[in-house]
This record gives structure tokens, sequence and C-alpha cells, in this order.
């Protein structure tokens, strides 16, 4: 064995060890599963800390999404167990992506009753993993998984409560409209008012003809605890209109509440505050004792 050869070996040596040094001070370990829905395998990964408080699956956006490490390990250091995926036909789950990321496929009922179902599929493997628990097991999404997670919650008793990042609360269709309408524009709030986006959002003719999905018909059912995080400067979905519905929900006693976030977007969990995230974990925590 030539020096060079020998050092390059240390070098891995060094290299591997502090990786697995690093895995053993965590507080928590991980456990890769796959699971079946709706005739395929999904594949994900369960991290589980020594002390939960409360555990989350996590649901996908719109786009090509792999399993969320990052924010699964962030919520699994501060004592949330996560389930997270591989969404259908990216990554290691089988299926077929229904893509692009704006148009029929992708935003038709179809598709969200299906992802919907994935979902219902990881919460019921999650449980099962979890074995007899007494913390309450929820669902945690960003923006498309404002259709989907009311969709796998209603009348699911394995769902305690839901918590979204920038979910819209009003028909696909019309969510639609209002991309359309903001054309990733940063600068549209700069320019446009509330009464602008509304009237748009009601009155322009649709570009895709999908079958629509109106998540208030399954929110209007649950009676789940449920959390929304908004960003007063989102171009992506209507917040006023959003939190205009949830605010007739709660009229009607729904146990929902909502946070507004006056200098964020659409990516409330990308935000460089640590606020939204705060409020989250508080918030996903204080339902161990609404359980208990």
């Amino acid at each position: 064995m030539t020096f060079s050869t020998l050092t390059f070996l240390i070098a891995i040596y060094c290299v591997l060890f502090a990786q697995h040094t690093k895995a053993q001070s965590l507080d928590w370990s991980t456990k890769d599963i796959v699971f079946k829905s709706e005739g395929i395998n999904l594949a994900g990964t369960i991290l589980q800390p020594k002390r939960a408080h409360a555990a989350i699956v996590l649901i996908h956006g719109s786009g090509q999404e792999k399993r969320m490490m990052e924010f699964a390990s962030y919520l699994a250091q501060n004592g949330i167990a996560v389930f997270t995926y591989d969404k259908r036909g990216v990554g290691k789950s089988e299926g077929t992506y229904a893509g692009p990321e704006v148009g029929t496929n992708n935003i038709d009922s179809a598709n969200l009753h299906l992802l919907a179902k994935d979902a219902q599929a990881a919460v019921k493997v999650f449980h099962q993993q979890l074995g007899k628990t007494n913390i309450p097991v929820g669902l945690l999404g960003f923006s498309q998984a404002g259709w989907i997670i009311p969709l796998a919650t209603n009348q699911n008793p394995l769902v305690d409560f839901f918590v979204l990042y920038s979910g819209a609360v009003i028909p696909a269709r019309e969510q639609l409209r209002f991309q359309f309408f903001t054309n990733g524009k940063k600068d549209f709030w700069d320019k446009h008012t509330e009464a602008d986006a509304r009237q748009h959002v009601a009155n322009d003719p649709d570009r895709y003809q999908f079958t629509n999905t109106d998540p208030m018909t399954s929110l209007k059912t649950i009676t789940t605890p449920g959390l929304w995080l908004f960003g007063s400067k989102d171009i992506q979905i209507p917040v006023g209109l959003s939190i205009e519905h949830i605010n007739a929900l709660k009229a009607q006693g729904k146990p929902f509440e909502y946070c507004l976030f006056p200098l964020l977007d659409h990516n409330t969990s990308l935000s460089a505050s640590r606020e939204p995230s705060d409020i989250v974990l508080n918030w996903i925590k204080s339902q161990r004792k609404k359980k208990s």
C-alpha cells in the first residue's frame, strides 16, 4: 500500500467516523420504510426523537418533491416525531408524478384526491410504526397541501390536527386565476389592491378546464384543530380571501386558527425569521395537552 493510498484511506475513515459520531449524538433515530397506497409502493423515512411531544406526517407542495429531510430534522430536533416520504413518481416512490406544476393534471381533483389517499396511507403506517402512544398525530403541509390535507383529514379519526403553510382556502380554479393575474411579479402588491385581486379571481376566464376542488367542502365538516400560516406579500394564493373563509368557519365554531406575517410571501416556512417556526412548534406541542 502506497503512502498516498494510506493517507486517502485515513482521510475517508476520519470523515466516516465524524459522520458516525454526529449521528450517534443526535437525539433522534431514523428508519426508512416502504408502504403501499393505491396499488403502488411509496418510500419514506421516520425520524423518532427519544421523547416525542407529537407526531407529524409531512405533505408536499405541487413540485416533484422527495422526502423533506431538512425540515423533518428540524422538527425532530424539537421533539416532534416525523414521517416524510417521496411523492408518488419521485425519488424512490413508484407511480407517476402528475405534472406540470401549473396545469390540468397537477391541480385536477383526481390527482388531489389521489395524493390525499397517499397522505392517509402514510398516517396509517405511521400510527403502526409509533405503536401504542398518547401523543397526537397530525399533518403538516405546504402550498398545494391546502387542498390535499382537508381531503385527507375529513372523517379520518387518525388525524388529530393539521398545519398548513400558505395553503389556499379557496377553490383550485380561483387560485389559478389569481396566480395568472399576479404572473410571478414580486412587486405585484405595490401596484395592485386587494379589490383588484378579488375582481380578477371572481371574473377572469379560466385558461384550463379541469375538475375543481373546493377545500371548504371538507373544512365545513372537519372538527380537527387546524393552523394556517400566511404571508401578506404572497403572489401564489389570495391570502385575503383565504382568511375571510377561515374566519367564516371560525364563526361556525370550527377550531381553526391562522397567523398573518406582513413582511413574508408564499415561502413562510423558508423565512429567515424564526417566528413562524416557533409558532408552529408551540402550537403542535399544545395539541398534546388537548389530547391527554
